[in-house]
């Protein structure tokens, strides 16, 4: 009997720490992405290529539509012009799971800083009399400090009329329509694909693969993409937009969604 109780006290200890060890692992590539965006040259390259690319497409707007047109620019703010990547950091460092409360504490700092190129290309847009709209997914109980944040950066534009925070839906698209209803929109940036159309929201893996595939001549031109591997949309692709597995099953479903050479590579 004493046998049996041992045996079953170590597969419980192996299975506590089998299960220990796959947090830990899951946690770790949940830093990884953090320290990309807070370290990696190539991070800041690619954010500096995304502006050149807006830049250059903005250019090679004939003259006479910035005369003739009200023309704008719809932009995402998190992760596309403002750099929140000290929260996870914190949340990080401090052992802490993230959640609204957290967020809400980071946002009332107004301390975000900007992505990379963000602020000379905006401020590029609005002297060639380019309207700049700031459509995000924060709350509207957030916009007084974000617009402190914003104007600390000196960005243009930097009032309530050009903020549309969400209110009951978190699909951007009504709002990007009311701003198509007064402006000819030459360009829309984000990091998120849904920043972008609503074909993207709430889709699995691979519709949302054949949508970017089926939009590929607007990436570059009229949709610039920022990179963020931290967190979005594609993020909660893999997991079937399910919120509630944990660690242990989350890292089980990344292994199982990664192709080896031995899966075949069709």
């Amino acid at each position: 009997m004493k046998k049996l109780i041992v045996a079953f006290v170590l597969m419980l200890t192996v299975c506590d720490v089998s299960a220990q060890d796959s947090t830990t692992k899951f946690e770790i590539l949940k830093l990884y992405p953090v320290l990309w965006q807070q370290t990696a040259a190539e991070y800041r390259a690619l954010c500096y290529q995304a502006f050149n690319a807006a830049k250059m497409r903005l250019d090679a707007i004939p003259k006479k539509k910035f005369k003739k047109e009200r023309l704008a620019i719809i932009t995402d703010l998190d992760e596309t012009i403002l750099d929140n990547s000290y929260l996870p950091a914190q949340l990080i460092k401090t052992n802490r799971s993230s959640g609204m409360l957290s967020w809400l504490d980071w946002t009332t700092q107004s301390a975000a800083t900007a992505v990379p190129g963000a602020v000379d290309f905006l401020t590029y847009a609005h002297k060639k009399g380019v309207t700049i709209f700031y459509i995000s997914n924060r709350f509207v109980s957030e916009v007084q400090p974000t617009l402190i944040n914003l104007q600390k950066l000196h960005l243009p534009d930097a009032d309530s009329s050009h903020l549309l925070f969400r209110g009951r839906y978190s699909s951007k698209e009504s709002r990007r329509q009311n701003v198509m209803q007064f402006y000819n929109v030459v360009m829309l940036l984000g990091d998120n694909l849904n920043d972008f159309m609503d074909v993207f929201e709430h889709k699995s893996i691979s519709e949302r693969l054949k949508e970017t595939d089926d939009h590929r001549d607007d990436w570059g031109n009229k949709f610039i993409v920022l990179p963020n591997a931290t967190y979005g949309e594609w993020e909660n692709a893999l997991f079937n937009y399910d919120t509630k597995l944990t660690p242990v099953q989350k890292l089980a479903v990344l292994k199982a969604l990664l192709k080896g050479f031995s899966d075949g590579l069709n």
